[in-house]
């Protein structure tokens, strides 16, 4: 369990509880160094002083604030905890919301939220609340030089954490398509299309293809071999929507058929396919 980034208290009414909060997710990015072109030696980032003209190691630097060209107040790691906002050390909700009332584009990162010894029976109680109610708390909380907007939720059996960007900090939508013209019948058609696609959400059957893609280049390179680039698909030209739409729908239709067939063959059946 990684350690946690933030301590304080959710605060419930006059109900307070106890909490540390713990980074819900990780990046599996494939990393690289910076080298040199030539020789392919690492290359050293360093923070350099153009007056003193030589380069400043972490312990030297300090944060600024450029209230004038070039003229700037110096802000301690004192000052920030000095700050008059009860959201440093309290999530204090406000009000509680449907979740679907929430934009998605709002969500910025998730954190689980775990209780002290004292503080699990009333944390069990807020997430129960939340569980049969199907709702989902704002409050604010001061994390990372920086006060947010958040949305708590239940979750597999513990709260979620959610940081929420402010209305500000989304950019503005490109401009509205404008009135285009929808057959009936091709609005029924792209209805049948998304029926025969729709599903349950299972996010342990997709995978990051890139990043498998990516090892392998990798892999090769380092046994001295090249490997073929892949054919990319061409998109197909459409010049009849209908058309399109009538293709697009047997091809899901055939596919939802052999899934179909897939599953209720016997298991050694299935084994072998996926083998093949």
């Amino acid at each position: 369990m990684p350690r946690s980034i933030w301590n304080g208290v959710i605060s419930f009414g006059m109900v307070s509880i106890p909490v540390k909060l713990l980074t819900a997710t990780d990046s599996n990015d494939i990393s690289f160094n910076l080298l040199h072109a030539d020789g392919g030696h690492r290359i050293k980032q360093q923070r350099w002083c153009p007056v003193h003209e030589k380069a400043i190691e972490w312990g030297d630097v300090v944060r600024g604030y450029e209230y004038a060209k070039d003229e700037y107040v110096v802000m301690e790691d004192a000052d920030f905890e000095r700050l008059p906002l009860p959201s440093k050390r309290t999530v204090e909700l406000a009000a509680f919301v449907k979740a679907e009332d929430i934009d998605p584009i709002l969500y910025e990162k998730s954190y689980y939220l775990e209780p002290d010894e004292k503080g699990a029976k009333p944390f069990a109680l807020l997430m129960k609340a939340l569980t049969e109610k199907g709702l989902t708390g704002i409050a604010k909380i001061a994390i990372r030089n920086k006060e947010q907007l958040c949305a708590l939720r239940a979750m597999n059996g513990t709260l979620v954490l959610e940081t929420l960007l402010y209305p500000d900090e989304i950019r503005a939508a490109p401009e509205e398509v404008g009135d285009v013209e929808v057959s009936e019948k091709e609005l029924n058609m792209a209805f049948t299309l998304i029926d025969l696609m729709t599903e349950e959400f299972d996010p342990e059957q997709y995978k990051d293809e890139y990043r498998e893609a990516l090892m392998r280049v990798i892999e090769a390179k380092l046994d001295g071999m090249e490997l073929e680039e892949a054919a990319v698909p061409t998109p197909a030209k459409v010049t009849d929507i209908m058309s399109a739409l009538k293709k697009s729908v047997a091809e899901a239709k055939k596919r939802r058929k052999q899934e179909e067939e897939e599953e209720e063959a016997p298991p050694a059946t299935r084994k072998r396919a996926a083998a093949g």
